[in-house]
């Protein structure tokens, strides 16, 4: 049976509200038209009563607005009633295409101004709605989760700082430390893998793989992400390699100790097709680094997979690599902002992840176990069984 078309068996914890913030809004309506479409087919025998009063509407995005004031300061209004609402708040912390005035000075929004209006929305609903989520692709500040010497915990502080407003449920993507959620005990915090979408985009294209453990392997760009390829590896039935990072702890250039050398440990990676999975692409010299060390291995073909794109040094380094046969494939998600440039390149492959987050929604609106979605376990070896079968 196809997940979202499974009964229902409990009511709605209150009528969903969808609140998708500027810096998120076409994600957020596509959710929506998942939303829509699987509460309009849904049978249920209970869907006449009181408690599924509003389950079936037209959208259930509830809009709002953060305007600022000439002096850059701002407010956040909800523009319709959400008394007794059960409120997803979604927002993109790291969309630098949205902009304001202050003084007459144009400023790109950052990190910060895009927290900082997801309290003021939360405040707008504060005592009235039912309960209050907020799903938050990127998690903010999740690469200072931890304190080396004296220096600030902004992730803890900005996680507690929403349980304190009153928020229930925070929803997050390949968070960079999950431990991070030690700061909030006491409230929901999920962080999810997108391991079955990277499968099913990177199968959609490439339709000559062999995925077993004699022609394909999964690669830790660093020692930092060996959970996460251990965990896609045991999904896939693949073998794993790891690149280490060998620094020059004498300099510092950039705020960083550079890096010396790209070490590897694991199995020879020669005519093998190569995943290599991160959280995110920053300035993306790391991933460049290890797919050049990679087909100087001469591994077969490269994937690279990572949840966040973020690209702060471009890409005509990627557009390099792709000309010179480097690079076969690179994946990034939707769930933060994408460049046009980004999604017309040839070697691109756009990772939708609007479905998986209407499924999220759509079950904690029910109180509906999550387990099923969060492993994926039987949805990929069922991808994996039809791309096998397919030429049968």
């Amino acid at each position: 049976m196809i997940y979202e078309e499974k009964t229902i068996e409990t009511i709605p914890v209150g009528p969903l509200g969808l609140v998708p913030l500027r810096s998120i809004r076409a994600l957020g309506e596509k959710v929506d038209e998942y939303l829509v479409t699987w509460r309009n087919e849904r049978e249920s025998e209970h869907k006449s009563t009181i408690a599924f009063a509003g389950y079936q509407r037209d959208s259930y995005i509830i809009e709002n607005r953060t305007p600022r004031f000439g002096s850059g300061e701002a407010k956040g209004t909800i523009e319709e009633s959400v008394r007794g609402d059960d409120l997803y708040i979604m927002v993109d912390v790291l969309n630098y295409s949205l902009t304001y005035s202050q003084s007459g000075q144009i400023n790109h929004m950052s990190p910060d101004d895009h927290y900082q209006d997801l309290k003021r929305i939360i405040a707008a609903a504060a005592g009235k709605a039912r309960r209050i989520n907020v799903i938050m692709p990127f998690l903010y500040e999740s690469r200072q989760h931890k304190r080396s010497g004296r220096e600030s915990l902004d992730c803890a502080l900005a996680l507690r700082e929403l349980a304190g407003m009153g928020v229930e449920n925070i929803i997050t993507f390949d968070a960079h430390d999950p431990r991070v959620q030690n700061a909030i005990p006491d409230i929901g915090f999920e962080t999810v893998q997108p391991i079955y979408q990277f499968i099913k985009y990177l199968l959609k294209v490439e339709t000559d793989l062999k995925i077993d453990s004699d022609h394909m392997m999964v690669i830790s760009p660093d020692e930092g992400g060996m959970t996460r390829a251990v965990y896609f590896a045991n999904m896939l039935g693949l073998d794993m390699g790891m690149f280490y990072k060998r620094r020059d702890y004498t300099k510092i250039v950039g705020g960083r100790n550079p890096i010396v050398a790209h070490e590897f440990l694991g199995a020879d990676v020669a005519g093998k097709d190569v995943l290599i999975i991160d959280d995110m692409i920053s300035s993306g010299e790391s991933m460049l680094d290890v797919i050049k060390e990679l087909k100087r291995r001469n591994a077969r073909k490269v994937f690279a997979c990572a949840t966040f794109g973020l690209f702060t040094g471009g890409l005509a380094q990627f557009d390099k690599y792709y000309e010179q046969g480097l690079l076969d494939r690179l994946l990034t998600t939707n769930l933060v902002y994408q460049t046009p440039t980004l999604l017309s390149k040839p070697y691109y492959i756009n990772v939708d992840m609007s479905k998986y987050i209407a499924l999220i929604i759509d079950n904690l609106n029910h109180d509906a176990s999550l387990s099923e979605l969060l492993s994926p376990t039987k949805r990929v070896n069922r991808l994996l069984e039809r791309y096998r079968n397919k030429d049968n």
